[in-house]
């Protein structure tokens, strides 16, 4: 909010408990919100549009609420409610100008919304912005403290945001899978585990386990909204509940719930909701889980993928653009390695949130503008790597069945399978002959006669391999 530019007609001058502060005239914030524009450029980042709007929904169920109760005349209610509306809806965005990087209650911003609801509702009856006539803390903020507000806030945006956004994209990703296992489900290829050769499976399968990774991912998800579902609300200051009606956070909370289609209750025990923030540390835990997920089906793609001459080449990925700025025809498994950058910030945010949920001091934690800003950073980017791996790449996979077969053949372990019928030492040395000779371990058996010939190609059938059991041959 640079000044030195503008004229002194440009601005007005308000007051707070604290003296006088220019202000810029056109703005709706007033003295407070100056004030923290003043004291905290640090990163020029601000709080999502996603907490903006669960702040516009609690002062509109605020100002609901105390009509309801008799404490607000419903001139001045109605008046709030419009204002805050237009908060909800983004209509006044520009207007929430404060760094994320501020005082750890989320103060400022609380104060931010009350001023620019208080100024626009001013407005609305027929005042003056900058007058005061709707009073951001006697009218905007009645029976609320920024306390029991922007933790509040930050429980409905990180809740809308993982409802109407993150699980539908990850429930489409898991289809995405499912069709895939499907697809896939008679590709046989090389099992891999330690990055080496190991008992076959078929590409269907491990495209099965990436699906339920998914659908793992979810479950936690919706396990971690209940308790952001419980909101500080009604907690004010310290969790006491002073200077708030006793019927102000149910009949609030109520409206939300009503109004966001979220299971909204208030919190069972207000002290632990705001001195500490272990519900945003959950639910970072879950989105970081699901990041882990990510990560690793990625990376498997990624390297089946990897090619096309030198590298395994069982799957085939999308091209989507030239991948080199030297070698042409080069293209690179770039969605891949989106999802998994993608991850490693969610990782990366949820230690934030989880050092941040750590030092919750006394009655109330002082890290949330932090935790809001991590953890609701992990919510969109997650769900834009979902939306983005599933559309751009998952959909678009194919299978290399020629080139899978052919790892299989060469793959020893094939002869795990002769196990029970020629024993561990005896299967051991003809791995080892196949490994030193390059030759086939089928070829090797076959050679030194350790089955019938039909035994042999029984036990030898690799898709039988991936069915589990015991090979039993002959009927037996």
């Amino acid at each position: 909010m640079e000044d030195q530019f503008r004229t002194e007609d440009q601005f007005r001058t308000e007051k707070d408990t604290m003296g006088e502060v220019r202000v810029p005239a056109q703005a709706y914030f007033g003295a407070q919100t100056q004030r923290a524009v003043e004291n905290f450029p640090i990163s020029g980042i601000r709080f999502p549009r996603r907490f903006i709007q669960a702040l516009g929904l609690i002062k509109w169920a605020a100002a609901r609420s105390n009509e309801d109760l008799g404490l607000l005349e419903s001139r001045i209610a109605d008046a709030i409610r419009g204002a805050s509306e237009q908060v909800a809806s983004g209509e006044l965005d520009e207007e929430f100008v404060l760094d994320v990087f501020q005082t750890g209650s989320g103060t400022s911003t609380n104060m931010n919304a009350n001023e620019v609801i208080a100024n626009r509702a001013t407005e609305i009856v027929g005042g003056e912005r900058g007058s005061k006539e709707i009073h951001p803390n006697d009218h905007v903020n009645m029976c609320q403290s920024s306390n029991d507000v922007i933790p509040s806030a930050i429980r409905v945006a990180a809740l809308l945001g993982i409802a109407d956004d993150l699980i539908p994209g990850l429930e489409r990703l898991e289809a995405a899978l499912t069709d895939k296992a499907t697809a896939f489900d008679d590709v046989v290829k090389v099992g891999r585990t330690h990055l080496m050769d190991a008992t076959p499976v078929r590409l269907g399968q491990e495209f099965s386990g990436y699906a339920t990774q998914v659908a793992r991912g979810v479950e936690r998800l919706r396990s971690a909204q209940e308790r952001l579902a419980e909101l500080p609300l009604g907690g004010t200051a310290v969790g006491t509940g002073i200077n708030a009606h006793p019927e102000f956070a149910p009949r609030a909370i109520a409206a939300l719930a009503e109004r966001t289609g979220q299971p909204l209750r208030e919190a069972e025990d207000h002290f632990e909701a705001q001195g500490s923030q272990d519900a945003l540390v959950e639910a970072s835990g879950a989105l970081k889980t699901v990041a882990v997920s990510l990560m690793k089906i990625a990376n498997d793609v990624r390297w089946m993928g990897s090619g096309p001459r030198g590298g395994i080449g069982e799957l085939r990925l999308p091209s989507l653009q030239p991948g080199s700025s030297i070698m042409p025809g080069k293209i690179n498994p770039v969605i891949t390695e989106v999802v998994r950058q993608v991850a490693a910030q969610v990782i990366g945010n949820d230690t934030s949130v989880t050092v941040g949920g750590a030092l919750g001091e006394f009655e109330l934690n002082v890290m949330m503008p932090v935790m809001a800003h991590n953890l609701l950073q992990s919510v969109d980017l997650l769900t834009s790597a979902a939306t983005i791996f599933r559309g751009k790449c998952i959909e678009g996979l194919e299978a290399d069945t020629q080139r899978a077969r052919a790892l299989v053949e060469q793959s020893f372990p094939i002869i795990t399978a002769l196990v029970p019928k020629i024993g561990y030492e005896a299967a051991a040395d003809i791995a080892k002959e196949a490994l030193a000779t390059g030759r086939g371990v089928r070829e090797i058996a076959a050679e030194r006669k350790v089955l019938p010939p039909e035994e042999l190609e029984e036990a030898l059938d690799v898709q039988k391999l991936t069915e589990g059991g015991i090979v039993t041959l002959g009927g037996e």
